[in-house]
């Protein structure tokens, strides 16, 4: 694998490596040349870089100082029926009717809270998410989305809204229920069509199933779905990988996610001692050429769009939310709320028993410390922007470096010099004012994300003790 990195290597930045000095290049081998697979990056920083928070902030003084006009609402569901062998969320299977009622009476108590705090708040997106959110009793799945839009106030025929189910909980009754609350998003986690694979993530789901469901889906006439898929799977070969991507096709899915699989730490795939054949690199291209050759767009390194835009879809003129420069409100005991200065959320952990403890913490909260955050990261000023540049950078839009200019009153290359090796080692390409991953950029985008991470939010991260 190595060795097809320096061929890339040299074939794309031949005269750029004559140009600059030795040991540059070997600095960006020694943080870029590896594996393409060490974790995931979506955002930064990484929730175990979060701590405790002392003293509390006050959330009516920080959310005061942020726009509050096109924020995004995220809501947790920590229920699953099923653990699986690569999860590494923050979700239970240890729950019952009596829980799950205490559950949603404290997401209700912190919404009625936090609706206090925000004041005058628009929102420009709802996303439910966990977990599995189909798995909640459909009367408690009605409550959630009453929640959004009559406590916090979110317009739900207005902005986009998007619902993750799961194959066993996606049922006719509560399919309709979401697209009659105007949900026009539904994703679902198949991973594999083939049934040996998924069962070697000790995760129980028959094609027949997956099939019947994704056929319901349809039927009821959601505008967008996506379908996630796992590549680097237990006994998985590039030919059954294109199998399941050929299955998922015959659905006309809006948009597929590819995602590599990534064993951790206190999952059910992170405790076996099997050695993983990795063919990942060839799955990730080999999956991608299928796609775009099917008429999909490549908006990242995970995410495959078709851009064509059905109706029944929720457009709004405005506000459009922004994910570099816009808030995010979360409630629920796993949900995340961004500002511009502060992340904050519950504490976080991946064991049954750690998980059990946080929510049991959580539902005994008192309704007055739903105003306060105890747990999160501060951003510095070089944490903003490094947090604006990788949320750039790792998408198709890219950077832009004038919007970074404006934003900041700073030139990226005055503030991060090491960008420059980028280009030279043909990760990024350069096109006026916009600084772009290339081909083999984008495939090495979990590296590049992580090279860009500050020391401190890496040293952050090392010393984290999964619960």
């Amino acid at each position: 694998m190595l060795s097809l990195f320096y061929e890339n290597l040299r074939r794309g930045a031949e005269l750029q490596i004559l140009l600059n000095p030795m040991l540059t290049i070997l600095n960006i081998k020694s943080k870029i040349a590896q594996s393409p697979y060490q974790a995931y990056v979506y955002s930064y920083p990484h929730k175990t870089a979060y701590r405790l928070l002392t003293p509390p902030v006050y959330l009516p003084e920080l959310w005061a100082q942020q726009d509050r006009q096109a924020l995004f609402l995220y809501i947790h569901i920590p229920f699953c029926e099923m653990r699986c062998g690569f999860c590494n969320l923050f979700t239970t299977v240890s729950h019952n009717e009596d829980f799950i009622s205490q559950y949603v009476r404290t997401v209700q108590r912190q919404a009625q809270r936090m609706k206090a705090v925000l004041g005058n708040a628009s929102f420009a997106r709802l996303a439910i998410g966990g977990g599995t959110p189909t798995q909640l009793p459909i009367q408690h799945l009605e409550t959630i989305l009453d929640i959004a839009e009559n406590t916090m106030g979110a317009r739900l025929q207005e902005i986009p809204i998007s619902v993750e189910v799961s194959p066993e909980t996606a049922t006719e009754e509560k399919l309709k229920l979401l697209r009659s609350h105007s949900v026009d998003r539904v994703s679902i986690g198949v991973q594999s069509f083939i049934e040996s694979e998924v069962l070697a993530t000790q995760r129980r789901q028959s094609t027949i199933q997956v099939e019947a469901t994704l056929t319901r889906i349809k039927e009821t006439g959601f505008p967008t779905l996506n379908i996630d898929l796992i590549y680097g799977l237990p006994g998985q070969t590039v030919e059954t990988w294109l199998q399941s991507i050929h299955t998922a096709l015959r659905f006309q899915p809006e948009e597929i996610y590819l995602y590599p699989l990534y064993v951790r730490p206190l999952t059910g795939l992170g405790r076996t001692d099997q050695e993983w054949d990795d063919i990942r690199l060839a799955c990730y291209r080999q999956g991608r050429s299928l796609l775009l050759s099917q008429g999909y767009t490549q908006v990242s390194m995970r995410m495959f769009q078709r851009v064509e835009q059905k109706q029944g879809s929720n457009l709004s003129p405005s506000p459009v939310y922004c994910c570099q420069a816009d808030g995010m409100v979360g409630l629920g005991c796993g949900a995340r709320s961004y500002t511009n200065t502060l992340h904050y959320s519950n504490e976080y952990a991946v064991g049954a028993k750690g998980i059990s403890e946080i929510l049991q913490a959580y539902i005994q909260t008192p309704d007055e410390l739903f105003e306060y955050a105890d747990y999160g990261f501060q951003l510095d000023p070089e944490e903003q922007r490094r947090r604006y540049i990788l949320l750039s950078l790792l998408s198709y839009e890219g950077l832009n470096l004038l919007g970074y200019r404006q934003r900041f009153n700073s030139d990226v290359y005055a503030d991060f010099p090491e960008f420059s090796e980028l280009v030279a080692l043909n990760l990024a390409i350069r096109d006026e004012d916009i600084l772009q991953l290339t081909e083999f950029g984008i495939e090495r985008s979990d590296t590049i994300g992580a090279w860009l991470f500050s020391e401190k939010v890496q040293e952050l991260m090392q010393d984290y003790e999964l619960k």
